[in-house]
């Protein structure tokens, strides 16, 4: 089992052109906009992409960033709203997709999925009605698609899903067999009700080849006017009626679509409409010479009706379409990992958001004006965005970054206004006033108020539907000995242990504490909190390092080769399997992308320029054992930019590594893809599992495609799938060896 750990908004104009080959009498015409090198500030006014009202043709249709479309919506007149209400009204402005963004499909955990789906679209529903409810889910962009999203969508109840990035391989089985529009079964147990239709556009979101009519491209426009020397109707229609049949080939029915537009277009969207229009025109004109084809404007929900009524039998689909290829040597399983401290801040803020929902619920149904306590939009928009395909998935440039960064850290600031108010409401007895609530995100080493008082008091609020116990770790001042207390008054078994001195001297760590407090938070209350009182102590707690090589509770032993330091088995509940773990790394392919054989891995492609993997630098790993009452830990050291600890806590049947990877050195000239990877004796057959977006599990085998002939190219980065809960590997006797993770990452088993 290996995990890959490396380091390495667009909004964009596309109009849809609607080719169908019989006749039709409807006229319409969408736009698309798309995020992943400007900010979102400057694509709202450098780029002066504004939506427009013109309703010179019959219907236009939007699939934007909703987070966009209001902002502009917000600076509108109320007569321009009361005009884009009654275009919605009358059916001649119609919505797709509909979430906050177009979200990404590899590394969004399932609840921020439904939560930005549903952010997008009640924000629609609230501001026009039914008639603006999305019926097209319309996924062009991301990098690889889930079938948990499908499911989702299916779920949602949307007719349709169109998406434009597929594996090249499977793509030309699909052109060949003409099965690029199928019925996409979401899930095994849910059956129908999880089933979409599915289409793959042809040309990603692209116009055809020469046909680009953007002030950003070259193409030749249409010229009608015979008397120019430069009249080229009857070539250029010509032209695009070819291109035209090409692509119908690769379709079941006589009724097609055309994507028209790209990234940034439409600065002018006259020009666009301009040839266009020309080109509907003199197509159409040949008719009346035998032609079959007519073409004319419409939209992803219109085209779907009219496959629907073919009365054709579809396909069907099973599985996802992960790791997406887009050439022999362009994997893009690299982003499944890439920026992974923003991929565990935006997990953290999930987890932070479902609290502050709660709270704001609970506020409202005390009477609280919870908007002039804290702004829940602020945390809903920034997790909203972070679900882009060019956010959560670390593709952005690092300005953007930056920015996401500081969109996300606005909302917990609201969302921590919240949790003050809630905990006013909550915690205060009689008339005391409620002392000063300070906010450590759990299990950090920092925490100013528990560093500098020997008195404090731990609330800890469980937004779960059901009680947990969650062992807890706060910083404190060294040399105090602490005593923990439950609201009862019982003193609760704590202990001390040393911070990793290579925690203590992580970048940015303002912080001068040197041991943590851990406590066993138990039977926390479901859509509650409970509070735990700690003050000064009387028992010595000893944490002095000790000279052993194993660690152990009462369900699981880990042994440490006193040679290596490496993991050397792990025993559950008697049972002893042996296991290596131990951090590799590939050196980083690189090039200039000119051609496929020139792909350089990065942050979106993953491209090892070997098929082995080589051992960290290392002169020795330095290995520090403590042990106490409540958890037991390994300090490892590998270099100065790897090391872990390994952490075993009282009771439970899981054993926790807790690494960091960083500043990877590239003095050398050498990009390097650093791995974690677990080498056990199970027989595994060539398959592993791994989840979807943290819902469902999927069967994975190591170089096969169950849907089309692979041929094998990249033997490491196209084995790769993303990981965003759970990965495992087993036998057929039911020995088993489980991976979950603490935030998205790209995991394979490239061993049986």
């Amino acid at each position: 089992m290996k995990f890959l750990s490396h380091t390495s908004i667009d909004y964009n104009g596309k109009w849809l052109l609607y080719l169908i080959l019989r006749p039709v009498r409807i006229l319409r015409f969408f736009t698309v906009w798309r995020s992943w090198v400007p900010t979102l500030g400057s694509y709202q006014y450098e780029k002066n992409v504004y939506c427009q009202t013109s309703v010179s043709r019959k219907v236009i249709h939007l699939n934007v960033t909703y987070n966009f479309f209001f902002k502009w919506w917000q600076e509108q007149t109320e007569t321009t709203k009361a005009l884009v209400r009654t275009l919605v009204n009358e059916g001649r402005l119609e919505f797709i997709n509909g979430g906050w963004c177009m979200n990404d499909e590899a590394t969004a955990h399932y609840v921020d999925i439904i939560d930005q789906m549903s952010f997008g679209l009640i924000t629609l529903n609230d501001t026009f009605g039914e008639c603006g409810r999305p019926r097209i889910s319309w996924q062009i962009d991301p990098f690889g698609h889930s079938r948990e999203q499908a499911s989702l969508f299916a779920q949602m109840g949307y007719d349709g899903l169109f998406f434009g990035r597929l594996d090249h391989e499977d793509k030309k089985e699909r052109m060949a067999k003409k099965t690029m529009e199928m019925v996409w079964s979401g899930s095994d147990s849910l059956g129908t009700q999880a089933s979409l239709f599915t289409a793959v556009n042809y040309n990603l979101y692209q116009p055809p080849p020469g046909f680009c009519f953007d002030i950003y491209c070259n193409d030749e426009p249409i010229i009608d006017d015979p008397r120019s020397k430069d009249y080229n109707v009857e070539k250029r229609v010509t032209d695009f009626l070819n291109y035209c049949q090409e692509q119908a080939n690769a379709y079941a029915t006589d009724s097609i679509l055309l994507t028209m537009g790209s990234d940034f277009h439409y600065q002018d969207a006259n020009v666009w409409f301009k040839n266009m229009d020309k080109l509907i025109k003199y197509a159409n004109e040949r008719q009346a010479t035998g032609s079959r084809f007519n073409l004319f404007y419409s939209t992803p929900s219109c085209y779907t009706k009219a496959l629907n009524d073919h009365a054709k039998t579809w396909p069907s689909k099973t599985g996802d379409f992960f790791p997406y290829g887009s050439d022999a040597h362009a994997y893009w399983t690299g982003y499944f990992t890439s920026r992974p401290a923003s991929k565990y801040m935006i997990r953290q803020g999930s987890n932070l958001m479902q609290v502050c929902k709660q709270m704001d619920a609970a506020l409202v149904r005390q009477g609280v004006a919870t908007n002039q306590v804290g702004e829940l939009f602020t945390m809903k928009d920034a997790m909203g965005i972070m679900q882009h395909h060019d956010a959560v998935t670390g593709t952005e440039k690092q300005h953007v970054a930056e920015d996401y960064a500081l969109l996300l850290h606005k909302g917990v600031v609201e969302c921590q206004k919240i949790q003050t108010a809630y905990y006013e409401k909550e915690l205060v007895i009689g008339n005391q006033v409620l002392p000063k609530v300070s906010y450590c995100q759990l299990n950090v080493s920092q925490c100013d108020p528990t560093e500098k008082n020997n008195r404090f008091v731990v609330n800890i609020y469980n937004s779960m539907a059901r009680s947990v116990d969650k062992y807890v770790r706060v910083p404190v001042a060294s040399g105090t000995i602490f005593q923990v207390h439950d609201p009862q008054g019982n003193v609760v078994a704590s202990q001390t242990v040393p911070i990793a001195e290579y925690v203590k001297s992580l970048p940015g760590r303002v912080s001068s504490a040197t041991v943590e407090l851990v406590f066993l938070a138990s039977q926390l209350p479901p859509l509650g909190s409970k509070s735990y009182y700690v003050q000064p102590g009387t028992s010595k707690d000893e944490h002095e390092p000790q000279n052993k090589f194993a660690i152990s509770n009462e369900k699981v032993s880990v042994e440490i080769d006193d040679v290596r330091g490496l993991i050397k088995s792990v025993t559950v509940n008697g049972k002893t399997t042996e296991l290596k773990q131990e951090f590799l790394w590939y050196p980083s392919k690189s090039g200039d992308n000119s051609v496929a054989d020139k792909r350089a891995s990065g942050a979106y492609i993953f491209r090892p320029d070997s098929d082995g993997a080589f051992a960290i630098p290392s002169s020795g790993i330095t290995t520090t054992t403590y042990s106490g009452e409540l958890v037991e830990e390994v300090h490892q050291i590998y270099n100065p930019w790897v090391a872990q600890t390994i952490r075993l806590y009282k009771g439970q049947e899981h054993v926790e590594l807790d690494w960091v990877v960083g500043p990877i050195p590239v003095e050398d000239g050498t990009g390097k893809e650093i791995i974690n990877r677990v080498t056990t004796s199970i027989a595994s057959s060539g398959m592993f599992y791994t989840d979807a977006n943290g819902r469902q599990t999927l069967e994975r085998r190591f170089n096969i495609r169950d849907s089309y002939p692979y041929t094998v190219t990249e033997p490491i980065a196209a084995n790769y799938y993303p990981v965003n809960s759970h990965a495992y590997i087993k036998d057929a006797v039911g020995n088993q060896v489980t991976m979950l993770v603490d935030r998205p990452q790209g995991g394979s088993s490239l061993h049986n």
